[in-house]
This record gives structure tokens, C-alpha cells and sequence, in this order.
């Protein structure tokens, strides 16, 4: 390497003075020629001139080179070249100097090496499809080229599904290997009688079992007979008669939290209409037990045990779902406290409760409803003292709004309240004395507004007419009393239209169907239940039923689609009852038939026919 440089260096030399010898020539003047100034030197010669020197390597960085390529010895050849290489650096720089300009010096920057990560990536390249000539007049191949096409589609999706099969495969068998060791790897300890306690007794498990024994319990419960004979054969018609009206399906009963309790009052869940609330008075038998309870039953599954059970230390004389929070539970007591339930929570206690003070109810609280829309509803509670408090949800320990109910200032003794469907101002209520009120909550005339008489003991239920269709009946509504009957009455006169008198004791309960007109149910002492329909008979119920227990039925609920009656009796247990279509769902002429018939009772009463 050493030779190669000043083989190099001598041939630069030798250029250099080739230059030096033309320019001088050129400068030489002429013989005969006038003397003239010095010429400049031509672009092309500062041109070369720059070239050779950048093509001249900078000594520091030969040095640098040799150094790192070559040992000592070569080291000492290479240095007498690094002198002449400054000489003739020198020689160039005063021959150019005067002629010419100065260039900057050219600088030289060392190669910075590192390493790298070399990625290889292999890119598809796009498909490149090529048409022959005769592919718009042969047919045949154009068939081909699709066949082949295909075959290579296909060929490419076999590939695929084996490559994913293998990598199943993989993971299978690696997923197996890890199972392998862990079951090796895991030692099980043996948990002392105190942790198992422990863990017994902590809430998140009490919680786990809990929800478990639901899901659980309601498998069981279904038992799906796969020999079932769709076609009819060897299945008897006992039992199923068309003309049945009325049939019983389910009892409700729980041998703890039912027995020797009486039902005072159902509600249903408008989001989850499975769900059936029913609350439950004190059980003499049990002092230790709670005095009162409140149980969610679900209809859906055949489970025998409740959803949910509720209890606080007074008995519940009146529950409802709140209307647009199905998950709360609200109940009136007998000590005339209000309280709450929440279904999310853990606990069977209220989560709210009023407080016992002249500011809300001292009195039991038999009355209980919400009312309002979404965005702007109230929790509606009367007491036996006449005294109606108005709640917020959100808080029940102070009422937002009282009112007192009293005619002519003797205070009300109320049993019972009925709103109309939407109405949230105006309602009715039942009295100790037999008496039946219209009042109101707001206006000019807040309060008892109209008193209807006719029962001649205390009133035990009382609904208003609530079924949608082509006419409008919210006007009519009935009751039942301890006077063995249940009237019914427009709240335009303050006579009843009708009295229904076939009942041979007291006559706990009287509900409207939800979707016809005509047609109410009621319940009494004796253990019977009557269904009416006053578009065919006044005098004598459609249906009429006697319970085999002969126990008195104190509380009555229709389901939402009017096909389903609920009742309750005085030993805790719930009677779930099948209604058939043809009583059930009214026909298009029914409007027109009760508005008929109620003209006629009108005529019986007046002399004048009512308009309704």
C-alpha cells in the first residue's frame, strides 16, 4: 500500500509541473507582440488544479488509515511520503495564490461505524394478471383461466386451514404441558376448622351462595319431560275443560317466613312482571321472629322458595315496587313508619326508614303508591289518622309535603286510596265509617272535596276503573266493605249505581280487570272468589269459585295482560289463578254494551239518563 501512494504522489508531482510549464508558455509573449498584463488563469485550469488537490488525500487522515491497517514497520515507509506530500502542498499553494482566489480548505469527516438490526421482510408482489388476446372471443379460455383460478384459491385456503390446524395443534399441546406442570406445581393445604369459619361467615361468600342457590334452585325446579306427546296421544282430558274459566296453577308459601302471617297487600313489577310482591303481617307463633316481611315470588320458574325476603321489626301493612325504580321496595308499617328496600343490596333490612314524629305518620299507614312521570313522581302514604304525606324517594326522613284529611273537622280514619290511570292530583279513599271520599292534593280545593255513602261498615278495598279502549270509564269505580257488599259507583253522583249483594260474609277485596271494562274480581271471607261481568249479569258473578281451605281471601291483584289473578289468603299463602281468553280479553262491542248498561242503572236511580 505504501508503493501505491507514492506511485501517486511522484504522478501528481509530474502533473503539477506540466501545468507549471504550459502557463509559463502561455504568459511567454510572442515575438513581435506588444507586452500585455498577466492572463488570468482559465476556468478549466483552476478546475483541474481543484480536482487534483481534493483528489489528495488530507496526511492526517492517511496516516490514521495506514495506521489502523498496517503494522510498524510499514509506518516507517509511509512517513518520508508524508513529508513530500506537505512540500508539494506548499508548491501548489504559492503557484495558485497569486492568479487565482483561495478555496476553502476541504474537510474530511470520519465514518462514525455502530451496529445495526438487520430485518428482513418479504412483500408479496401484487398479483399481475395478464389477458391473451383471445380472451374477448375464446370462451374456453377464459373457463380455464377461472379454473385455474379458482384451483389456486383453493390450493392457498387448504394451505391456510393446515398451517392454522398445526398451529391449534401447537398450542394444545403447549396449553396441556402448562397444565401438567401447574397440577404438578399446585399443593393443596388443608384449611383449619377457624379459616373455614371464617370464610363461612365473611359476606362476599354469604353473597356467592346466595346468588348460586337462586340460579341453582331454579334448574331443579324446571324438570323438562323430553317423552312429552306433542301429538296428544295417551293425555286425558280431565281437568282441562273449555268451559273452565278459572283454573288454579301455583301456591306460594314458605314454611318460615308465611305461615300463620296474613297477606295485607300485593303490588307487581312493571319492568319484570315474573316478580309478584307480597307483604305479610306478625306471626303470633314466632316472637322472636321479625314482625314483619315482605317477599319477592317469581311466577317464571317453579322454585317453591322466595327471590327475595325483606323484614323490619313492625308488621307491613302495605308494599308497592316503586313505579320507576323496580329494584326499590317501599312498605307502610304499623307503627306508621315508611321504609325502603333496596334488591341490589346484601341486606335484608331497610336501607330508609321515616322518623317516628308528629312531622310524619304516628299512625298505621295502610295506603301506599307512587305516583307521577320519570322525571317528576312522589311517594303517596295516608294514615289511619287522615294524615297524607307526600315523599321524595331520594329521602324519607322528612316529607316534603303533608296534608290533613278531615270532613267538617272530624279527621278521616282511611283504609284504602285509589288514583286513576295518569292522575296525580285527584283520588279516592275508603273510611272506617263506611264512607268513600273524592279529594286533592293541590288547588283551591285541597282536601275532601265530595263524600259518597253507602256502605254501612268500614270500607276494605276501593279501585277505579283503569282499562284503555273506545271509551273513556275512569268516571266508575267500586268497593267492597265488611258489610258483605261491593258497590259500584260514578264519581259524578253520590248514590252507587249498583250493589252487589251475593256474598255471605265480609268482602275483603275488589279489583277491575286492567284491560276490560265490564269486568271486576272480588274476595271474601268464605274463602270464594267471584268474577264479574256486568256487561252479562248484575245479579249473579260469571265465575264464582269456592277454595277447598275455606280460608278467608283478604287480598286480590290481576297481572298486567288481565289473564292472571293473584290472592292472597290469611295463612300466608298465594294463589296464582289462570283466567281463559273468552272472559279475559274483551270484545270491540264491550265499550259500547257497558255504556249501555251503565245508563240503564243510571235510569234505575234517576229519572233523568246520565250522558256518560
Amino acid at each position: 500500500m505504501a508503493d501505491d501512494v507514492k506511485s501517486k504522489l511522484e504522478a501528481k508531482k509530474k502533473r503539477l509541473e506540466e501545468l507549471k510549464q504550459a502557463r509559463l508558455q502561455r504568459n511567454k509573449p510572442a515575438p513581435g507582440a506588444v507586452p500585455k498584463s498577466t492572463t488570468p488563469v482559465s476556468q478549466t485550469d483552476h478546475i483541474d488544479v481543484d480536482r487534483l488537490i481534493s483528489d489528495i488525500p488530507d496526511a492526517r487522515h492517511t496516516n490514521n488509515n495506514i495506521q489502523t491497517s498496517l503494522n510498524d514497520s510499514i509506518d516507517n515507509n509511509v512517513a518520508p511520503a508524508n513529508n513530500d506530500l506537505n512540500n508539494l502542498n506548499k508548491n501548489i499553494n504559492n503557484s495558485v495564490a497569486t492568479p487565482l482566489p483561495t478555496s476553502p480548505p476541504v474537510r474530511y469527516r470520519q465514518p462514525v461505524l455502530a451496529m445495526c438490526e438487520m430485518k428482513v421482510v418479504d412483500i408479496q408482489p401484487a398479483e399481475h394478471i395478464e389477458y391473451p388476446k383471445w380472451t374477448q372471443t375464446d370462451e374456453s379460455h377464459l373457463q380455464q383461466a377461472i379454473k385455474d383460478k379458482e384451483e389456486r384459491l383453493r390450493a392457498e385456503e387448504e394451505e391456510r386451514k393446515k398451517k392454522e390446524e398445526e398451529h391449534v395443534k401447537v398450542n394444545e399441546v403447549v396449553i396441556e404441558e402448562d397444565k401438567d406442570k401447574e397440577e404438578e406445581e399446585v399443593v393443596l393445604q388443608e384449611l383449619s376448622d377457624e379459616q373455614k369459619q371464617q370464610i363461612l361467615s365473611s359476606q362476599d361468600f354469604r353473597s356467592f351462595f346466595d346468588t348460586a342457590a337462586r340460579v341453582v334452585e331454579k334448574a331443579l325446579s324446571d324438570p323438562i319431560d323430553i317423552a312429552f306427546p306433542y301429538s296428544g296421544e295417551g293425555l286425558s282430558d280431565s281437568g282441562d275443560n273449555a268451559d273452565e274459566l278459572l283454573r288454579a296453577s301455583r301456591v306460594f308459601e314458605d314454611e318460615r317466613w308465611t305461615r300463620n302471617r296474613s297477606v295485607t297487600s300485593f303490588d307487581l313489577n312493571e319492568k319484570y312482571p315474573e316478580l309478584i310482591l307480597a307483604s305479610y303481617n306478625n306471626n303470633e307463633e314466632a316472637p322472636n321472629e321479625p314482625e314483619g316481611v315482605v317477599l319477592v315470588w317469581n311466577k317464571k320458574f317453579s322454585k317453591t322458595s322466595p327471590e327475595y325476603i325483606f323484614h323490619c321489626q313492625s308488621p307491613v301493612m302495605c308494599a308497592c315496587f316503586a313505579r320507576f325504580q323496580p329494584n326499590l321496595i317501599l312498605g307502610g308499617t304499623y307503627s306508621g313508619q315508611i321504609v325502603a328496600w333496596d334488591m341490589r343490596a346484601s341486606k335484608r333490612t331497610p336501607i330508609q326508614r321515616s322518623p317516628l314524629s308528629a312531622s310524619a305518620h304516628t299512625h298505621p299507614v295502610f295506603c301506599l303508591q307512587v305516583v307521577g312521570t320519570q322525571n317528576a313522581h312522589n311517594l303517596i302514604s295516608i294514615a289511619t289518622d287522615g294524615k297524607l304525606c307526600s315523599w321524595s324517594l331520594d329521602m324519607l326522613s322528612q316529607p316534603q309535603d303533608t296534608l290533613e284529611l278531615q270532613q267538617k273537622t272530624k279527621t278521616v280514619a282511611v283504609t284504602s286510596m285509589s288514583f286513576s290511570l295518569g292522575e296525580v292530583n285527584n283520588f279516592l279513599v275508603g273510611s272506617e265509617e263506611g264512607t268513600l271520599y273524592s279529594c286533592s292534593r293541590h288547588g283551591n280545593k285541597a282536601g275532601i272535596n265530595e263524600a259518597f255513602e253507602g256502605h254501612h261498615g268500614p270500607v276494605t278495598g276501593l279501585d277505579c276503573n283503569k282499562a284503555v279502549g273506545q271509551g273513556d270509564f275512569s268516571h266508575l269505580f267500586v268497593s267492597s266493605s265488611t258489610d258483605w257488599t261491593v258497590k259500584l259507583w260514578n264519581n259524578k253522583l253520590s248514590k252507587p249505581l249498583h250493589s252487589f249483594d251475593n256474598a255471605n260474609d265480609y268482602v275483603f277485596d275488589v279489583k277491575w280487570s286492567p284491560i276490560h271494562p265490564a269486568v271486576f274480581a272480588s274476595v271474601d271471607a268464605m274463602g270464594r272468589i267471584d268474577i264479574w261481568n256486568i256487561n252479562r249479569d248484575t245479579e249473579v258473578p260469571v265465575v264464582s269459585l269456592q277454595t277447598n281451605t275455606r280460608t278467608a281471601l283478604n287480598r286480590i291483584q290481576w297481572s298486567a295482560n288481565g289473564k292472571e289473578l293473584h290472592i292472597g289468603d290469611c295463612d300466608g299463602k298465594i294463589y296464582l289463578y289462570e283466567i281463559k281468553e273468552k272472559l279475559a280479553l274483551p270484545h270491540s262491542e264491550e265499550w259500547k254494551a257497558l255504556n249501555d248498561t251503565l245508563n240503564e242503572m243510571v235510569q234505575r236511580i234517576t229519572e233523568v239518563p246520565l250522558a256518560v
